[in-house]
């Protein structure tokens, strides 16, 4: 059966897009060193990001934009990013298992799998493919918008992120229907 394990990278940021993955991983590849993306550094998450789209059947990354987010809510872009991400595989899966408790409306059968991306190696790929077309769609953002230094926080509200929304106020990446940029809007 071929299976596609999709993932999500950027629900919590305050700013720039959520970006999925959908990986079908090849059976006889033997890909060492994958996790949930969270517990690998950034080179390691790099260099499997790498190995995943050499060594998959089909990979595919889907973008849900600030605004969007801003129109349908973080949790509906988060499952039209997992859409457009499914929709771009060159192969058609059979099944398609995805992190968390939510599963995209579309024509494959859907399973939601609480902590897929600990669990499930599809996933797990999905995870860090995610998060680095997001870390890398930050950086640029970063030379766009070098007073919000999102290269560094990546878009959380760390406390960096905080000031420099304090001394600038939010520039257009940033998610207007968030509550900490709804108070710099009124």
């Amino acid at each position: 059966m071929i299976i596609a394990g999709v993932d999500e990278a950027g629900r919590g940021p305050l700013a720039g897009p959520v970006v999925s993955a959908a990986v079908i991983l090849n059976p006889q590849s033997n890909l060492r060193g994958l996790n949930d993306s969270k517990k690998l550094s950034v080179n390691k998450r790099k260099l499997l990001s790498k190995e995943i789209k050499i060594h998959s059947v089909s990979w595919a990354i889907g973008i849900a934009t600030a605004q969007e987010i801003d129109d349908i809510n973080i949790l509906r872009a988060s499952l039209l990013s997992m859409e457009r991400a499914i929709k771009n595989l060159s192969e058609v899966p059979e099944k398609v298992i995805v992190d968390g408790q939510y599963t995209p409306e579309i024509d494959v059968p859907c399973e939601a799998i609480i902590r897929g991306d600990a669990i499930e190696k599809s996933i797990m790929a999905a995870s860090i493919l995610a998060k680095v077309e997001r870390d890398k769609i930050m950086v640029k953002l970063d030379r766009k918008y070098p007073n919000y230094r999102f290269g560094q926080h990546k878009g959380y509200p760390t406390k960096l992120h905080m000031e420099a929304l304090n001394e600038f106020g939010p520039c257009s990446e940033h998610r207007q229907s968030f509550k900490p940029i709804k108070n710099y809007l009124t």
